[in-house]
C-alpha cells in the first residue's frame, strides 16, 4: 500500500512539473484541488486494490500510451477525462483513494485532491454490487477524509479549503447501458427510469454538499447508444437508440437538479457537461475533428472489436488517436482529452451555466 501511494505521489509530481512548464500554469493551480467521484470514466487506480472484482484494467493493452506504456487501472489507451480535468486546473491528477494506507496520517494527500472513482459503479447501490466501490460508498469515503481534515485542520479551515475545490462527478452510464440492453418489455419507461436514477441521485448530492463540496463538475452521460458494445447487438451496426435517448432524458433531468441545488443554496454552484451532444458531433462529422473510425472499438476481439473487451490477447489498432473508442465501453484518449478541453473552455449547449475555468475562478 505504502509503496503504491509514493509512486502516485511521485509520478503525479512529475507529470505536473511537466505540465507547468509547457502551460504556465500557476503553480498552486486554479483551485486548492480536485475531487474526483464516478465511474470508470475517471477511476484512476481505485479498482486495482478490489481483489474480487473483475472490472479492472491494470492489465495491457490498457496505458499503451501512458507514459512508461504503464497499465495503471484507467480504462484507457492512456490518460482519461480525470488527468484532463486536473491538468486543466493546473492540479495534480487525483490520487486513488485505496492506494492510501488507513494507518498514515493522510493529510497532506487529502488536502491535494483524492480520488473515489470506481469502475463499474453507478447510481444505485445494486449496479455492479461488490464489485466496485458503490457511489454511495465513494461518499462515505469522501465523508471520511473530511472527517480526518476536520479534525487536523478544524471545522472552519476543512470548509474553507474544500470549498475552494472542484468536486467533479461522473455517474450514470452503467445504469443506461443496462436499461438499452434490457428487454423492452420488462423494463419501465425510459421516462420513470431517468426519474429514479435522478431521485437517487439528487440525495447522493446533497450528502456531496453537506460534506463541503460546493463547487461540481458534472460530466453528463455520452451516446451510450454509440459503443460498440451496443452498435455490434444491432445487426444494422447502427447506434443504440434506446441508449442514445435514454441518456440525453438523464442528462435534461440531471442538468435540471443542479439547477434547483442551486437555487436553493446561493453558496453552491456548478458546470454541467453534455457529453451526449459533444460526442455525437464527432461521430455524425469526424473528419471534422480528426477522426477516422467511429463505430469500431480499437481494442478488443471479435465483431467491430466489440465481443470481447481488451485484454492482452485482445488486438488493437496502431491509430488510437483517430478512434473515438479506445474498448468497447470507453473512449480514447484522444476523446476525452477533446472533450475535457470544450467541458473546461466551452459554452452552450455543449458546458453550461458556465464552464469548468469559469467555475474554478
Amino acid at each position: 500500500m505504502e509503496s503504491t501511494k509514493y509512486y502516485f505521489t511521485i509520478v503525479n509530481a512529475i507529470l505536473f512539473l511537466v505540465f507547468t512548464m509547457y502551460t504556465g500554469a500557476n503553480a498552486q493551480g486554479l483551485v486548492p484541488a480536485l475531487y474526483v467521484l464516478g465511474d470508470s470514466l475517471v477511476d484512476v487506480g481505485n479498482n486495482n486494490h478490489l481483489e474480487l472484482s473483475l472490472a479492472k484494467a491494470d492489465f495491457p493493452h490498457n496505458g499503451i500510451d501512458y507514459p512508461g506504456k504503464k497499465a495503471t487501472g484507467r480504462f484507457s489507451n492512456g490518460y482519461n477525462f480525470a488527468d484532463f480535468m486536473a491538468q486543466n486546473l493546473g492540479v495534480p491528477t487525483s490520487i486513488p483513494y485505496l492506494s492510501l494506507s488507513p494507518d498514515s496520517n493522510n493529510t497532506d494527500e487529502y488536502l491535494a485532491g483524492v480520488s473515489f472513482a470506481s469502475g463499474g459503479a453507478g447510481v444505485f447501490n445494486s449496479t455492479n454490487s461488490g464489485k466496485c466501490i458503490s457511489f454511495d460508498e465513494q461518499i462515505d469515503y469522501l465523508a471520511t477524509v473530511y472527517g480526518v481534515l476536520v479534525q487536523q485542520l478544524g471545522a472552519e479551515k476543512t470548509l474553507d479549503h474544500l470549498s475552494k475545490s472542484i468536486f467533479g462527478v461522473v455517474i450514470g452510464s452503467n445504469e443506461l447501458i443496462k436499461y438499452a440492453k434490457s428487454d423492452p418489455f420488462d423494463s419501465t419507461s425510459p421516462e420513470d427510469f431517468v426519474a429514479s436514477l435522478v431521485a437517487t441521485l439528487q440525495d447522493q448530492l446533497k450528502r456531496m454538499y453537506n460534506t463541503g463540496a460546493r463547487r461540481f463538475v458534472f460530466i453528463g452521460t455520452g451516446p451510450v447508444g454509440c459503443c460498440p458494445a451496443l452498435r455490434e447487438q444491432n445487426e444494422t451496426k447502427e447506434c443504440n437508440e434506446v441508449g442514445n435517448d435514454v441518456s440525453t432524458l438523464y442528462n435534461t433531468g440531471v442538468s435540471s437538479l443542479l439547477n434547483e441545488m442551486k437555487e436553493s443554496s446561493a453558496d453552491m454552484s456548478y458546470s454541467f457537461f453534455d457529453t451526449n451532444k459533444a460526442v455525437l458531433q464527432y461521430i455524425n462529422q469526424p473528419s471534422n475533428y480528426g477522426f477516422q473510425e467511429v463505430a469500431d472499438a480499437c481494442c478488443g476481439l471479435g465483431d467491430m472489436n466489440a465481443k470481447i473487451g481488451c485484454l492482452p490477447i485482445s488486438s488493437y489498432c496502431s491509430n488510437r488517436s483517430d478512434h473515438i473508442f479506445w474498448d468497447y465501453y470507453h473512449p480514447t484518449e484522444t476523446t476525452a482529452r477533446m472533450v475535457t478541453s470544450v467541458a473546461f473552455d466551452g459554452s452552450a449547449p455543449f458546458v453550461y451555466p458556465i464552464n469548468i475555468k469559469q467555475l474554478s475562478s
